[in-house]
């Protein structure tokens, strides 16, 4: 149960949703947007946020799609982990998201929800990163389009008044080959110690990481040392693990040292399998 009362509002266009969220920021009622909510809810369970009013986003048309179009695959943000994997439209994306909690939790989590969240690891973002996915994103400045690479730096960085209404993956990356591990600690259900996706395009492989550190990334250092045919692969392994962006994780899921270990492992399986497609 959330311990203080909020407003709730569901409109039904971007343009109706921009124009209430300025409405009650100007009431001094701090909203929210939210499309699944999962977080939001925990959050406010624990007194970490305290929202007067949220904007619920699944009623907005354009936030519903998972369509292939001329451009490419267009996914909104209100679309569930759990429809994301039965469509398979894109395969490596589907593992992203059925990796993420479990079924009854992914028929809430959208896509939009695990991107723009604050928690570490936010996995289905991964495939986005090695797509080089354009994110449609609603404001008060009306609707604008741009690279992945350009607005989620560790998160998402969105103003307050802005949502992500829809991603587009180009139809090239759709078929690519691909891999996914999600490396947890015991079970089949829980955060990771580490995940990994990767694709290969042409003879370039692009990889992507969750769980290593407190944010999840895809570095250009890190595949041009992925792609360097001049040293062994274990040397390559031993050159990712100085160059990563920020310190390895240490916490319950496992120690530093842990996550290590399996990460070093896990990128000899990601390389190799990769290296022979």
């Amino acid at each position: 149960m959330i311990p203080f009362d909020f407003e709730y509002y569901k409109p039904a266009s971007v343009q109706k949703a921009v124009e209430l969220f300025q409405y009650l920021q100007t009431q001094g009622k701090n909203p929210l947007y939210f499309s699944g909510g999962t977080e939001i809810i925990t959050f406010a369970r624990r007194n970490f946020i305290h929202p007067r009013a949220v904007v619920d986003l699944k009623a907005i048309p354009e936030s519903n799609v998972t369509e292939l179009q001329k451009d490419g695959l267009v996914i909104g943000s209100s679309v569930s982990l759990s429809s994301l994997s039965a469509s398979n439209l894109f395969p490596l994306l589907s593992e992203a998201a059925k990796g993420v909690a479990d079924q009854t939790a992914r028929n809430k989590i959208t896509l939009g929800g695990n991107i723009c969240g604050e928690i570490h690891y936010r996995e289905a973002v991964l495939p986005l990163l090695l797509a080089d996915s354009r994110m449609i994103i609603a404001g008060p400045e009306g609707i604008k389009v741009t690279n992945i690479h350009h607005v989620f730096l560790q998160r998402m960085r969105l103003d307050s008044n802005e949502f992500l209404l829809q991603t587009i993956i180009d139809r090239e990356y759709l078929t690519l080959p691909w891999i996914h591990f999600k490396k947890r600690q015991i079970g089949n259900v829980g955060y990771p110690l580490v995940t990994v996706a990767g694709l290969k395009k042409g003879k370039q492989i692009r990889i992507a990481f969750s769980g290593v550190c407190a944010f999840p990334f895809r570095s250009i250092e890190i595949e041009q040392i992925v792609n360097n045919a001049r040293l062994s692969l274990a040397e390559r392994i031993d050159q990712i693990i100085r160059n990563l962006p920020a310190p390895v994780l240490n916490n319950t899921e496992g120690s530093a040292d842990y996550r290590t270990f399996v990460l070093k492992n896990t990128l000899f399986e990601t390389v190799k399998r990769l290296e022979g497609r």
